[in-house]
């Protein structure tokens, strides 16, 4: 296993976690969660990932009770939550003081566990003033149950004014973004926050580098039983592949798959590899519903070093979607 530094951070987190989104609780019951679980930990990953609203809560009470049947030393692992859609109360949602508050408690009484290892916004509370999310956090951190906190899918703006914020309070600032990455989706993570790397020192723990399972192949000849698209609680994944744009990717990852197979590697092993070619990215965060998938997908940091130069270029060929560079002044 490879680690990484979290953005400026002193942590090391492996090159590929894993996290419970979609799977835990709808694909992936008490039993196969601890048993992936154990996988990836045996491999050497060392960072797990989840988050209030998965499952309503129920996906962190799977992971917490895996924790505590395979007993691992605290100082092991790092394990994350989300804040931000607790409920439907409105002091059940958002970024207000309470809800950060009250949302941290509730994940540790999930997790198990005394204090998270890292805590995000999950989205941006545009009716909470930023200060009184980043004091919040401050006091969390004061108080020693989160160790890093850091925002999933703020924009670059969002996350200097928080940083400046911090800054001036005198408070930690946000460690790291959790946003999408992957061949398809790329502008945010390879333009958008490009200067916050040195600026702020911030972090990546990306989410979907499959594209949702589009390139794993499996969807190119419709919606199989069983996949993630196919389940109701995720039709809006489903109504998105089934568009002009995801028909495109569809035709892409086929392309993709062939040079894969030349390479000599599968099509999910060179996507995650892709990713982890981007010095920006700290972690790769993998989602498995099987055994299997999980295994495959962990070995693809053995892949890297066959994305040449040459291989990369082809690979930008067929994708045909470079973001293009922010001027630099």
């Amino acid at each position: 296993m490879e680690y990484r530094r979290l953005g400026k951070s002193g942590l090391k987190v492996s090159a590929v976690s894993f996290g419970s989104w979609v799977t835990f609780h709808f694909q992936a019951d008490k039993a196969a969660a601890k048993t992936m679980m154990a996988r990836a930990y045996d491999a050497g990953v060392n960072f797990f990932d989840n988050a209030e609203v998965y499952a309503a809560g129920e996906s962190e009470r799977i992971m917490g009770q895996a924790l505590q049947e395979l007993g691992w030393p605290r100082d092991s692992y790092c394990v994350s939550s989300k804040v931000f859609w607790g409920g439907q109360l409105p002091t059940q949602r958002g970024l207000s003081r309470k809800h950060v508050h009250d949302a941290c408690h509730a994940a540790l009484a999930r997790l198990r566990v005394d204090y998270l290892d890292l805590f995000f916004c999950h989205r941006p509370d545009l009716d909470t003033p930023i200060e009184e999310t980043v004091r919040a956090m401050g006091d969390l951190i004061a108080q020693g149950k989160v160790l890093y906190w850091g925002t999933s899918e703020w924009s670059a703006d969002q996350l200097s004014e928080a940083a400046g914020v911090a800054r001036a309070l005198g408070v930690p600032g946000p460690t790291m973004d959790q946003p999408q990455y992957n061949m398809f989706v790329r502008d945010k993570v390879e333009r958008e926050f490009s200067r916050l790397y040195e600026t702020i020192g911030l972090g990546t723990t990306i989410w979907s580098p499959l594209a949702s399972g589009i390139l794993t192949g499996k969807y190119a000849n419709g919606v199989p039983a069983g996949s993630r698209m196919a389940l109701p609680e995720y039709a809006f994944l489903r109504e998105r592949l089934e568009s002009e744009e995801g028909r495109a990717q569809v035709t892409k990852a086929a392309a993709l798959q062939g040079l894969a197979s030349e390479v000599g590697t599968t099509l999910p092993k060179l996507a995650i590899a892709w990713c982890l070619k981007n010095p920006n990215v700290s972690t790769v965060i993998l989602g498995a519903s099987k055994v299997a998938q999980l295994d495959e997908t962990l070995g693809a940091i053995e892949v890297t070093p066959l994305l040449s130069a040459d291989v990369m270029e082809r690979i930008e060929t067929i994708l045909d979607n470079k973001p293009a560079a922010l001027p630099r002044y």
